[in-house]
């Protein structure tokens, strides 16, 4: 029987270098990045809250890093071209999804064939910020509260009328999900984008709305718009007399907005924690609170493993809203 020699003076030194080696190049990667300009992915349209936000955001990282955040758009499908195009990118960190309700929690249950998984694709670094959307009517609809609203549904099924940017977008989904909570049932009126979907209710040519907050806020407080409830679970520091969905009479209702950033799966540890803590020092700024603060939107600063359970919740619920609803687009 051969026994091998045991190891060398050498060749246990050059193991216990090469251990030893291992966190130190986890920790270089770190500190050389970002090595170029790193792309911010928005997977909506320009000109709206979200490009608005990450812009922002972006702009007060360029100073942080070092290096320019500039800001992509790559809309369409719910926000899937954007998150598929950041999913199947390089991993190592210059390319962030800037990613939303609908392309991160809500797309797996109204695409059957995504070309990503939004479960094992990204690496979460940071819940941003959180808004409640606010149900609105047209001036011309003869109701005054949650409570009217919801009589009047009942009273005559798929009557009351909601606008929404599309079918299976989350504006859609909170009108399922009121139905499905008050019994009752609205007929559901889909249109390409949120600006088209708002105009009609201005035009009384629909009679409501689950609007975000930054959208239609000037709206209200011009009384061209009447707001009924928010639906998050406590009412609004810009809207403190409108009454939320959960305390007119459906306790378990809530629906938000929310905007969190995410890498692509296999981005190292070390990158990852370096921009959350980027993210989390620029979102401790005055002037990012008070910019954000007066679109209406709450700074929501989670770590990454925080942020990974929080957007599970969020999927397994809108999963049930899709089903319940038959929202599901293939």
């Amino acid at each position: 029987m051969r026994f091998s020699s045991p190891p060398s003076r050498r060749q246990t030194l050059a193991l216990l270098a090469g251990a030893a080696l291992a966190p130190l190049t986890s920790t270089a990667r770190a500190q050389a990045w970002p090595a170029r300009p790193v792309t911010f992915v928005v997977p909506l349209p320009p000109g709206g809250a979200t490009d608005a936000l990450t812009r922002k955001l972006a702009d007060k990282l360029s100073k942080s890093l070092g290096q320019p955040v500039v800001v992509e758009n790559r809309a369409g499908a719910g926000g899937t071209v954007g998150a598929g195009y950041v999913a199947k990118a390089n991993p190592d960190g210059h390319t962030i999804l800037m990613g939303v309700t609908g392309s991160n929690a809500i797309s797996a249950s109204v695409y059957s064939k995504l070309p990503f998984n939004p479960a094992k694709d990204f690496a979460p670094v940071a819940l941003i910020v959180r808004s409640p959307l606010v149900l609105v009517k047209r001036p011309g609809l003869a109701v005054n509260s949650l409570a009217d609203y919801v009589a009047a549904a009942r009273a005559k099924p798929e009557a009351i009328t909601y606008s929404s940017p599309g079918r299976g977008t989350t504006l859609h989904l909170a009108g399922g999900m009121l139905g499905i909570a008050a019994n009752m049932r609205l007929m559901h009126v889909p249109y390409q984008g949120s600006g088209p979907a708002l105009q009609a209710v201005l035009a009384e040519q629909v009679d409501s709305m689950f609007a975000d907050l930054m959208q239609v806020l000037p709206m209200i407080k011009a009384g061209k718009l009447h707001a009924l409830a928010v639906t998050s679970k406590e009412r609004h520091a810009l809207l403190p007399q409108v009454p939320t969905v959960a305390e007119s009479g459906f306790p378990q209702y809530e629906a938000i907005s929310w905007h969190a950033l995410f890498a692509p799966a296999g981005t190292p540890g070390p990158v990852v924690e370096k921009l959350h803590a980027e993210v989390v020092q620029a979102l401790r700024e005055p002037d990012i609170q008070e910019h954000f603060a007066a679109l209406g939107l709450v700074v929501d600063a989670r770590t990454p493993a925080d942020t990974q359970r929080f957007v599970q919740e969020e999927t397994q619920k809108w999963a049930q809203v899709v089903k319940a609803t038959g929202a599901a687009l293939d």
